[in-house]
């Protein structure tokens, strides 16, 4: 059987997507456990690895919540839940940007502090086989060597995003990004040390903070606004999302419609839509003729699965209709 999301079972080239999903998912989690446990045994008292480490520690919170999310919006609606737990999604990806937010402005806080203060971190050596070893090369290797699978993983992940139309996978591929940016800032700072240059350090904590800040602030205003039932938006939110409009065109092409408008809310990965619709005079439409409507919606894309038409005389302000200032659709 498909995976599903509720209701809505999967196309099978979505399913092969959310498949792929989930295999990078975990393998992000593995990959993330021993970046963490590697840069841990060697950032020493330098301010740009300490921000880094803390940054893969984030990490972890888009994999598992999106793992976490998968798993409750499969349950399908009932009398308690009747939307579903499409909006789990939501939920995840709000905890995500929260973390993501308040740890970046710590960190701020914390580097320019040190920054201000002149702080000028120690780097020792290390002995290693018989040999001393300046342990900035040591940190340095093991931030060069969490660059290339962040960067891999970002890329497929943001494909899989918009294939799935899912928020917390996207954040997830901001993060990635994030990752690998942070470990080359890390590699700058801890350089400019051992060439004399303190100051770098604290520097380049201050870029990896504001980054990480950054991202926490845009994927905080994405999961508020979609919990507010904001207009559905692309999985990136750059734009309002194409199915509004191919609902209202589909509905409007039908012989016995006037005119069509929809509001459309993301519920996470599907679509809830309210169609109102506007026959034409004498041309009240049939069970089966709205049946056949709401088929043709749900053919256009698979995100639209929840689907309310509303035959009405006149459209919604919000959907097209006539400004009239009113307080309430009775109201007229």
């Amino acid at each position: 059987m498909n995976p599903r999301f509720g209701r809505t079972e999967l196309p099978e080239r979505q399913a092969k997507a959310l498949r792929k999903a989930i295999r990078f998912e975990w393998g992000t989690l593995a990959f993330l456990a021993v970046a963490i446990t590697m840069v841990y045994l060697v950032m020493g008292s330098s301010q740009a690895m300490k921000a880094a480490w803390i940054e893969d520690l984030l990490s972890l919170a888009p994999p598992i919540a999106f793992l976490l999310a998968v798993r409750l919006v499969n349950k399908t609606p009932n009398p308690k839940y009747p939307y579903g737990y499409h909006r789990s999604v939501g939920v995840a990806h709000l905890v995500a940007g929260v973390a993501l937010f308040t740890m970046g402005a710590f960190l701020i806080y914390d580097s320019a502090t040190g920054l201000i203060t002149a702080e000028h971190p120690p780097i020792g050596s290390v002995v290693l086989f018989g040999q001393t070893v300046w342990l900035g090369w040591l940190m340095m290797g093991a931030m060069a060597l969490t660059i290339p699978l962040p960067i891999y993983f970002g890329r497929v992940k943001m494909r899989l995003a918009e294939e799935l139309h899912d928020k917390v996978l996207y954040a997830d591929a901001d993060m990635n990004k994030a990752d690998w940016m942070t470990a080359a800032g890390s590699i700058v700072g801890v350089a400019g040390i051992g060439l004399g240059l303190w100051w770098t350090d604290a520097a380049a904590a201050l870029f990896i903070a504001a980054s990480i800040l950054s991202d926490g602030f845009k994927n905080m205003k994405a999961a508020i606004t979609d919990l507010m039932d904001t207009r559905a938006t692309t999985f990136d939110d750059g734009r309002p999302h194409p199915d509004a409009a191919k609902v209202d065109a589909y509905l409007e092409s039908l012989p016995w419609v006037a005119r069509a408008g929809s509001r459309v809310r993301d519920q996470g990965h599907v679509f809830h839509v309210e169609a109102f619709v506007v026959p034409h005079r004498g041309m009240m439409p049939t069970l089966t003729e709205l049946l056949d409507a709401r088929d043709g919606c749900i053919d256009l894309d698979w995100k639209v699965q929840d689907i309310v038409l509303v035959p009405i005389d006149e459209l919604p302000e919000e959907v097209g209709g006539p400004d009239r200032s009113r307080q309430s659709e009775r109201n007229r």
